[in-house]
């Protein structure tokens, strides 16, 4: 199996506007850049954001932890942190995994 070119922000922009006869590509880079920040605004104040369908995005909070350095063998701190996570949904499992059978 041959992998495809990822989709980055700019060939999402394009296929929705050529999808939307009625909308310019510079409306929906608008709509687009606004999602996502809306998005960005709400992860960041440790909220969720789901898509029924597509998946939910949340926050994993990681404690601090003593590391070490794998060249030099010394210990480090790690400080406590926020990871962005996705889960998807089962339209979304169900979709990707039709096309994988």
């Amino acid at each position: 199996m041959q992998a495809q070119q990822a989709m980055n922000k700019s060939d999402l922009i394009a296929n929705l506007s050529l999808a939307c006869d009625d909308l310019t590509e510079n409306v929906v880079d608008e709509a687009v850049r606004e999602i996502i920040a809306l998005m960005v605004d709400q992860l960041s104040h440790d909220g969720r954001v789901e898509v029924r369908g597509f998946g939910s995005f949340c926050l994993h909070h990681r404690e601090a932890r003593q590391a070490r350095n794998p060249r030099t063998g010394e210990s480090v701190m790690v400080e406590a942190k926020a990871v962005p996570h996705f889960k998807p949904g089962k339209a979304l499992r169900e979709a990707v995994n039709a096309i994988n059978d």
